[in-house]
């Protein structure tokens, strides 16, 4: 009996712990999880059986022990993490350099970049709504309701914050405020954002120049001399004038803005980086405009190589800078002083108090497989991918977003992958090829871009793209299919001028160039009294260094054109994009390759840069031409109604396509490549510097800290 009772005992034992491995190993198991595998287990059980023994049967129970083969399911993998390989710390690398960190001269997304994290305007964008904004600086944003604007729309006040510090240790006050718009309306640096502003300020929409207050003509714009010899008195009436239009009164905390006309886009375009606030007391000491109507003259259009504000930065944002160092990286830490308290974000569910990333590291990296490299090790959490790279970081991506709704789905063909990726970004920017009417030269003729100067086949004459058979010829000359399917992956869409589609002012049925290599070499042909084919000719186009999208349309136009004649040679020059700019501001370019992203969602902010503005002039746009584009442009933006404001666009669109200032590209959607441990990025249409990073207060990292 003994000996059975504990036979039985142990065999009860065992069954019941096979049942519990059993158990056990079901409740690890995941649901996700299919594979499994065999393995030997030793056991031991009791069995009886019957016998012989001396004539008789006999019934035996025994114990014995073996192996048997049993199905197990293995331990579920663990599940994939992403963590940045420094805490806290945003790495992003690109290849365009700062041109300057002067507010009111900026106007490049890489010196916007860093204005918009280190300063604050009056108000900023709503999240990604491009068309509301959100109180920064002023206490509300002004409205019809709250009584901020006035019945006419020519008057809007602001409230200001108060206890806010600059980085420097100034007080923020309504003096500062009103400082800023003023020194950036005298300083009027034809190269600067400020016509967005002299526009509806002052109603100066001939020049889009400060000068027009004196001459309307435009003789005086961007010339320092000849503004130098103006009498004072009108020189004064002008500086009284800006100050009349921005009044401060720091006993009242207030800031008001007399408007020469309504402007319904005002405060969006106040939330342009040209609206970041300086700190008055701290520019006047570094040599800045001292504020007295009878010195702003002295500090007309400087050029940002020239500004006294170029390389140094003062604001009351939550990044101040580290420091710049030019053509290596700029380098940004957090506010540990900044205002924003916790109840006090930017937006609803915004980002508030001190920010979430503690640095942020902007490195100059113009090889793309340099850049490639440290997107694909983790080393980076983001970099500048260029169009035609774009499949080549696909395979990398294991998260789909969409911008919509910010949410994020897996890959199924590859859920561990280690990037995600933001697609089909809505575009309001392109790329064009801007062509000189007349290039300038220095005192003896000279320009390191036009080669020999003359029609010799070693250059060019100043005056090359004057002739309109030579612009017809270039737009000619562009395969466009070539570059959307192999730039732009086959996501760009042709514009037939400066409108982009979708936008008021777009005439779907408007007339386009097409490749045409037939009609190039005609139109050269008929170009210059038919000397072309003979001769033949050398001009340069100039790229920005690292923007390998440049390069190749610069490349596409080079085959082109040597495929017609040997004779029409084209060299394709890579500058860094400080140099590129200034030389392009300078009209020392004969062909340069370059980019509008637009300030505000308007078609005028499309037609004033290109037919009478920034591009206008630094493609030295001959003054007749000039003035049949301001009619149109001036006719545009004063109609009443969509509709009549549609006509005028369809007529400027025909000029610009009969006169064929530029070669107009194609737009295409956008998107972005970031790390898996980067967090609540976002995407507002218009906004620059996708790849690179934007408004870092916003975002976080899957680092474990705050």
């Amino acid at each position: 009996m003994f000996s059975n009772k504990r036979l039985t005992t142990k065999s009860s034992l065992f069954f019941v712990a096979l049942a519990l491995l059993v158990l056990g190993l079901a409740a690890c198991q995941p649901e996700t999880v299919e594979v499994v595998k065999e393995v030997p287990v030793e056991v031991t059980r009791v069995i009886t059986e019957t016998i012989t023994q001396e004539g008789q049967a006999v019934e035996v129970t025994r114990v014995i022990s073996e192996q048997i083969v049993v199905t197990a399911t293995p331990e579920p993998e663990a599940p994939v993490t992403f963590s940045p390989p420094e805490p806290g710390t945003y790495v992003s690398l690109t290849f365009g350099d700062i041109d300057t960190l002067d507010p009111n001269l900026a106007y490049d997304s890489a010196s916007g970049q860093v204005l918009q994290n280190v300063m604050e305007g009056l108000v900023y964008f709503n999240k990604g709504d491009s068309s509301t904004v959100v109180p920064a600086l002023a206490k509300e944003v002004p409205s019809l309701e709250n009584g901020l604007i006035s019945e006419d729309g020519l008057s809007y006040t602001f409230n200001i914050r108060e206890g806010i510090s600059f980085h420097d240790g100034g007080t923020l006050e309504p003096h500062d405020v009103a400082y800023t718009f003023q020194r950036g309306l005298l300083q009027s640096d034809p190269n600067g954002p400020q016509w967005l502003l002299l526009e509806p300020m002052l109603g100066y929409s001939n020049c889009y120049d400060i000068t027009e207050g004196i001459d309307p003509e435009c003789g005086l714009a961007g010339d320092i001399e000849a503004l130098t010899a103006v009498d004072a008195a009108k020189v004064t009436a002008v500086c009284e004038q800006v100050q009349a239009a921005i009044v401060a009164d720091d006993e009242a905390g207030t800031v008001t803005f007399n408007l020469a006309q309504p402007w319904g886009p005002f405060l969006v375009t106040l939330a342009g980086y040209w609206g970041n606030i300086l700190d008055s007391e701290w520019a006047i000491a570094n040599g800045a405009w001292d504020g007295d109507c009878a010195t702003w003259v002295s500090h007309y259009a400087p050029g940002s190589e020239n500004s006294e504000l170029t390389a140094i930065i003062n604001g009351t944002g939550p990044y101040m800078l580290d420091h710049w160092t030019p053509g290596e990286e700029f380098v940004l830490v957090a506010n540990p002083n900044y205002w924003r308290t916790a109840d006090m974000p930017v937006w609803e569910g915004g980002p508030s108090g001190i920010p979430r990333i503690k640095t942020v590291i902007v490195r100059l990296v113009t090889e793309w497989g340099t850049r490639f490299a440290a997107l694909q090790a983790g080393d980076v959490a983001s970099v500048n991918v260029p169009p035609e790279n774009e499949t080549q970081v696909d395979p990398f991506v294991g998260e789909f977003c969409d911008y919509k709704t910010n949410e994020c789905t897996p890959n199924p063909d590859n859920p561990n992958g280690p990037l995600r990726k933001w697609d089909l970004l809505p575009s309001v920017s392109r790329t064009d090829i801007f062509l000189n009417f007349n290039v300038a030269t220095d005192q003896d003729g000279n320009n390191p871009y036009i080669g020999s100067g003359k029609l010799d086949g070693q250059g060019v004459p100043p005056d090359f793209f004057s002739d309109i058979h030579v612009r017809k010829a270039f737009n000619y000359c562009f395969d466009y299919e070539t570059y959307i399917a192999d730039v732009q992956l086959g996501k760009g869409v042709r514009n037939n001028g400066p409108i982009i589609r979708d936008m008021l002012g777009y005439n779907e049925d408007g007339p386009y160039y097409e490749f045409d290599l037939d009609k190039c070499a005609e139109e050269l042909a008929l170009a210059w009294d038919g000397v072309l084919p003979d001769t033949g000719f050398r001009v340069q186009v100039a790229f920005n260094t690292g923007n390998t999208t440049r390069q190749t349309i610069g490349a596409i136009l080079q085959n082109s054109l040597a495929t017609i004649n040997p004779n029409y040679q084209v060299d394709i020059v890579g500058l860094p994009w400080p140099t590129l700019l200034r030389s392009f501001r300078a009209k020392q370019l004969p062909i340069a390759v370059s980019g509008w992203g637009e300030d505000i969602h308007d078609p005028h902010n499309w037609v004033q840069p290109f037919t009478v503005g920034t591009y206008a002039g630094r493609q030295n746009m001959p003054a007749e031409l000039l003035a049949q584009f301001t009619e149109l442009v001036n006719a545009g933006v004063s109609a009443t109604t969509p509709e009549a404001r549609e006509q005028y666009y369809f007529e400027l669109q025909q000029l610009h396509h009969d006169q064929a200032p530029q070669i107009t590209l194609s737009q295409a959607s956008s998107f972005r490549f970031e790390q898996r441990w980067v967090s609540d990025w976002f995407y507002r249409i218009g906004q620059s510097n996708i790849n690179e990073g934007g408004y870092f207060y916003a975002y976080d990292l899957d680092d474990g800290i705050d």
